[in-house]
């Protein structure tokens, strides 16, 4: 504490307390004695009244203190002086010790005790007296008053002057000597020691002479500075934990810290574990503060918009911690559930709320994120159990994955069991407690028992595994492998976060189809079958047959995109190539497209429908064709195969829909000609459009059929194009195509040898005129279209059930076995092991495979309380806890649509209340519990019975519910989801 300065020849010094530094007022003497010094020897110092004087008078000032200090002890010998301070082992010449204590001595100082102890004469006038530090120290020179009356005030910290350098200024002494030295010789009054610590930096080991000096403010009052000194190698957390002490912070308010940089900018100090060194902090860098809100939010976080909006609307509400919606960003529901989901696991949220991940966060693991997912995770689960939002926007969240997992850039639809995948991954790797991960060797059973097994593979995962997520989500899987050949069976334990169960699948499946008879009276007919999804396209045939009574050999499957077959199907191809979106068509024909030279069987056609548009050029004269209508498949007797024969054949097969032209409409040709004549003509194109010339083309096979002949339709018809002229009216022209119906069929080896497809080419006026648009796409639904197939319910327990059944490995994904030193498709079955506390169960409703995707609805009945899974775990079970296997439901992902859109929503029971709520986007209901069961089911969360138990048992006396799976509401109080 100071005292009142002293007036000592109209010259004063102030010594101002400066941290860590404790200083002292006291007048300047014209002579003194050394405290504690042996003798009473005393030290002379003459002073001047000007800033020169002061300086050196610095070591003479405090001489004589009202409260003088214990008498020193005696001085050893000289020799012995010199062997404890400078090569003794506590002398000068120790190596340095990371942690340990140096202290400065004033260079001038020490070289004089060097010759008194050398003289070897302990009466020599070059005693140093008290240990002077004086000069190493900044002085402060205020200008100097006019009045001579007045003091000089001058003020001394006890702060080192910039720059010094050992050897020069200063020696280093350890602990021990410097203790010897004070003891021997004792220090200037009021002066405190220049103590430092030893330091270990990459590769070295040093003496920090010069601390960072770190200036701490608060975010809200960032005039008011703490100016604090640290080691380099001192955590961030220690300059957190410095700052809350400053600061007077709550232990129950949340902080954090940011550095301003050298460009004005400020950098978060995310990780608290690294060193003032490794975060580059430097002497007068600015540290700031911030303090959590009591919403949840933090002052500097850059809201969006609505979030604002929010913010204001909501700045005095107060509700239920956790029932609190999330903004729809856009497509965002799927993230929105599985964060709902997820926040409604009670030890998971408490975890985050009691901030016990702040001494968890991992930022250096290279699988991880930088802690940053694991953050901006805990601020949502903050902001969402505050009680002060009705709803959040979760824009920083969303941002941060984006980030991290590109595939959820952007506001695509996803899968929120993709991303719950990647949150709970993404969670243990910044919370791993395990900073450097070693090799594990895995260990197949090799005969042990398997209890050694487990504990061994269980053992490995924990020491590259270990977090909040582990102890919470992870059970172990038992894998038994046998080959089919040798019979090795290979037992291996593996961890899983959560149970992807199949759903009992139908081996039938429904296709929709349309019968085109040959019969022009009768309209194409709408048709439902139920086929096996293993069969075959003649099995279509079969089913379709049943309903038409037409034979399947009769019949002849397609499927038609933008007015083309798009392709022909062989009797044998499977039906799975069929898509459930696709158009198929089956045409009742009599003969076969695979015409057989000599054969007497009725040739089948495909037939495409277009009409002349005009195009846009320059002179309006070439005309472009438009496909229209729905192809057909046209059989034509062998007899009648010939451009007037086939015309004669198409305008019978589109007589329902195209009418004949009566006499009135005959053109006025020229009907004399001899017959003579007409066999002589050559074959030529129509003009009635102005069709060009034809090009001689080759017949062959259609797109999609193989080996068929090419000498049957362009070698009977002798050209490709008809009629040569007029000589009646015809209501259309005929023309060899390609499979895409364009004439052009040289664009490809395989088009100049395909069976050509016929176009029928109608002008605008004769199509209009003669052809009958409605009728044409008029068609009949068939009894069975009213047919729905009924899928019955299925149990979880039985979809558990089927995931721990034995499947053989498919072709794509073989087991090596070592016995057999080959791959093999070996047999695989699953087992329980070891379940954790909390059980995500993830329904497989979307199948996918190379030629169908496809949603099943199938009912899932699920237990909302004491889910039994006694049967399945096979590790030898404790019946004298039951609850070791009994599971309560706590949470339901939602999906509702099919696979190309959809909707997630999800149910969850609030930890404090019991209630379940039901969570869409932003909105938030309560609900009863006879609502949560529906075909949207898609991921459950359920706890085990002793966890909840456990968490309960503190709170009991103050009202909580016993179970989450707890008495609801009144049902008029709730909305219907179902």
């Amino acid at each position: 504490m100071a005292v009142a300065p002293r007036l000592f020849g109209g010259l004063c010094f102030r010594f101002r307390d400066q941290n860590p530094e404790v200083a002292v007022e006291g007048r300047l003497p014209i002579s003194h004695s050394c405290v504690g010094c042996r003798g009473e020897r005393t030290a002379m110092a003459t002073v001047a009244a000007n800033p020169a004087a002061a300086a050196a008078a610095v070591a003479a000032a405090v001489a004589v203190a009202e409260d003088r200090e214990p008498q020193r002890e005696e001085l050893p010998g000289l020799d012995s002086q010199w062997r404890q301070i400078e090569n003794g082992e506590s002398g000068r010449e120790r190596p340095l010790r990371a942690g340990e204590s140096w202290f400065l001595v004033e260079k001038h100082w020490y070289k004089q005790w060097e010759a008194y102890v050398q003289g070897g004469d302990q009466d020599s006038s070059t005693f140093p007296g008290c240990i002077n530090n004086a000069t190493l120290f900044q002085v402060l020179f205020p200008s100097i008053p006019t009045d001579d009356h007045k003091p000089i005030l001058y003020e001394i910290n006890w702060r080192l002057k910039e720059g010094l350098v050992e050897g020069e200024d200063y020696v280093l002494l350890p602990a021990a000597a410097w203790h010897y030295l004070v003891s021997w010789y004792g220090l200037e009054h009021g002066q405190p020691p220049i103590e430092r610590k030893v330091i270990e930096l990459p590769n070295i080991q040093k003496v920090e002479v010069y601390p960072v000096e770190l200036l701490l403010v608060r975010h809200n009052d960032l005039g008011r500075s703490h100016t604090v000194q640290f080691s380099h190698t001192d955590s961030i957390g220690m300059v957190l934990r410095t700052a809350r002490e400053r600061f007077l912070v709550e232990p129950q308010e949340d902080t954090r810290l940011w550095a301003k940089n050298s460009e004005g900018s400020l950098d978060r100090l995310y990780d608290t574990h690294i060193t003032v060194l490794d975060a580059a902090l430097e002497t007068g860098q600015l540290i700031i503060m911030e303090t959590r809100k009591k919403d949840g939010t933090w002052p500097s976080a850059q809201l969006h918009v609505m979030n604002k909006h929010m913010s204001e609307e909501d700045e005095d509400f107060k509700g239920q911690p956790g029932i609190c919606g999330l903004t729809n960003l856009g497509n965002t529901c799927f993230m929105n559930s599985a964060l709902q989901c997820l926040s409604n696991v009670p030890q998971l949220t408490e975890y985050f709320l009691n901030n016990c991940y702040l001494e968890e966060l991992n930022f250096r693991n290279p699988l991880g994120m930088k802690g940053e997912i694991a953050e901006a995770y805990a601020d949502l689960v903050k902001q969402a159990w505050s009680g002060h939002h009705r709803s959040i926007v979760p824009h920083v969240f969303k941002n941060k994955v984006g980030h991290f997992a590109s595939q959820f850039l952007g506001y695509q639809q996803h899968d929120s069991q993709e991303l719950l995948s990647f949150l709970l991954d993404g969670l243990h790797e910044d919370l791993n407690r395990v900073k450097k991960k070693e090799y594990v060797e895995l260990c197949d059973a090799a005969g042990r028992p398997d209890q050694e097994v487990a504990q061994e593979a269980w053992q490995n995962h924990k020491r590259r595994n270990d977090s909040v997520i582990v102890d919470t989500f992870h059970g172990l899987f038992k894998s038994t492998l046998v080959c089919p050949d040798c019979g090795n069976v290979s037992v291996t334990f593996d961890p899983f976060c959560y149970l992807s169960v199949p759903l009992p699948i139908s081996h039938k499946r429904v296709l929709e189809v349309f019968f085109i008879p040959m019969d022009p009276r009768r309209k194409p007919e709408q048709h439902r079958l139920v086929v096996p999804k293993k069969g075959k396209i003649s099995d279509l045939c079969v089913a379709l047959s049943k309903h038409t009574g037409i034979s399947p050999e009769r019949m002849m499957v397609a499927d038609v995109f933008s007015h083309r077959f798009y392709k022909l199907y062989q009797l044998e191809e499977p039906l799975s190539s069929i898509l459930d979106r696709d158009d198929i068509f089956v045409y009742e024909v009599s003969g076969r497209i695979e015409a057989i030279e000599g054969s007497r069987e009725d040739i089948v056609v495909p037939v495409y429908l277009r009409e002349r548009t005009p195009a846009r050029d320059y002179n309006n004269s070439y005309y472009g064709l438009m496909l229209f209508g729905h192809p057909l498949l046209v059989s034509v007797p062998r007899d009648r195969f010939t451009w007037e024969g086939l015309y004669n054949v198409l305008m019978y097969r589109l007589s329902r829909y195209v009418s004949k032209p009566n006499s009135d409409d005959e053109d006025d040709g020229d009907e004399k000609e001899d017959d003579e004549e007409d066999k002589d003509d050559v074959p030529g194109p129509s003009t009635g459009g102005s069709l060009r010339d034809p090009e001689p083309e080759q017949a062959g096979p259609s797109s999609g059929v193989t080996n068929r002949c090419p000498f049957l339709l362009d070698n009977c018809l002798g050209t490709s194009q008809w009629p040569p002229r007029r000589r009646r009216k015809q209501l259309f022209t005929l023309q060899t195509v390609n499979s895409n119906g364009t004439s052009d069929r040289t664009t490809s080896p395989e088009e100049v040898h395909a069976q050509p497809y016929i176009a029928i080419d109608w002008e605008p006026e004769m199509k209009k005129r003669y052809y009958d648009e409605v009728e044409a796409e008029g068609y009949v639904k068939h009894d069975c279209v009213g047919y729905v197939m009924k899928k019955a319910p299925v149990r979880l327990q039985e979809c558990i059930e089927l995931f721990t059944t034995v499947e053989t490995l498919e072709k794509e994904n073989p087991w090596y076995c070592p016995s057999c030193k080959q791959h093999q498709l070996a047999t695989k079955k699953l087992d329980l092991w070891m379940l954790p506390e909390i059980l995500i169960i993830h329904l497989k409703r979307f199948s996918y495979t190379k030629f169908s995707r496809e949603k099943l609805d199938t009912l899932v009945e699920f237990p909302i309380r004491d889910l039994d899974f006694s049967e399945f775990v096979i590790q030898p079970q404790n019946e004298s806890n039951p609850e070791l296997y009994k599971y309560d439901l706590i949470a339901v992902s939602n999906h509702y649509g099919g696979m190309r859109d959809g909707h997630y929503t999800t149910f969850a029971c609030n930890k404090d209340s019991g209630q379940w709520h039901y969570f869409d986007d932003n909105s938030v209901s309560p609900v009863n519990e006879n609502q949560i069961e529906s075909k949207a089911a898609y991921v459950l969360f359920y706890q085990r019975q002793d966890v909840a138990r456990r968490l309960l048992s503190p709170a009991g006396s103050s009202g909580a519910p016993a179970s989450p799976a707890c008495n609801s509401p009144p049902s008029s109080e709730f909305m219907d989801v179902n």
